[in-house]
């Protein structure tokens, strides 16, 4: 019997492994954020009512039409020596004449994502900045993050490297603009 010779592995081959191999309980959600493991518990009823609010104005208002997909893995840039990040945004927007959701494998590429958005629930600092650097870094046009902590809604665009260039943040009760393809106003009274 001969033993076959495999090269080592990295440790950012290893950490992806585990990752990828992770068995998360039901409901949980388990992601790789710049070298980082994060898993999530289900979210409340606050935060979920905050994504349908957001998801049915985009539906009905926007300029382009919107596909939406909640929870849908995402495969971004890598961040210096970590593994290609795996994030699972609260919500994702695609143009609807893309499909881009269509014969996806759990974990897609971001290329064709109009948006992703983030409601802060138990590790609010990822989303301000971990995420946010993910999602630039990734290219992804626009970043809606709900503060909840903050009472606040912003609006990042423009990525460049690995942020965002421009942003605009307002309180729970004032509107928001979406740029193109979105085209609109976001009203965020209802997050009150």
């Amino acid at each position: 019997m001969t033993a076959m010779a495999h090269e080592p592995l990295s440790q950012e081959d290893v950490l992806l492994e585990g990752f990828l191999a992770l068995d998360t309980p039901e409901g949980f959600r388990a992601e790789l954020i710049e070298g980082e493991i994060v898993v999530t518990p289900p979210p409340d009823g606050d935060h979920e009512d905050c994504i349908g609010l957001i998801v049915n104005q985009v539906i009905r208002r926007s300029r382009t039409e919107m596909q939406f997909s909640g929870n849908k893995g995402l495969k971004l840039r890598r961040g210096g020596a970590c593994p290609k990040d795996h994030v699972i945004p609260d919500g994702t927007f695609a143009p609807l004449e893309l499909r881009l959701y269509r014969g996806a494998d759990s974990w897609m590429p971001c290329d064709g994502v109009a948006m992703v958005v983030e409601v802060t629930s138990t590790k609010p600092q990822a989303d301000r900045e971990a995420k946010r650097r993910c999602y630039a870094r990734a290219g992804i046009p626009l970043y809606l993050l709900v503060d909840r902590e903050t009472a606040q809604v912003t609006v990042f665009s423009e990525p460049k490297d690995h942020d965002y260039r421009e942003h605009c943040a307002r309180p729970f009760g004032k509107p928001v603009t979406l740029p193109e393809p979105f085209a609109f106003d976001l009203d965020t009274a209802d997050l009150l």
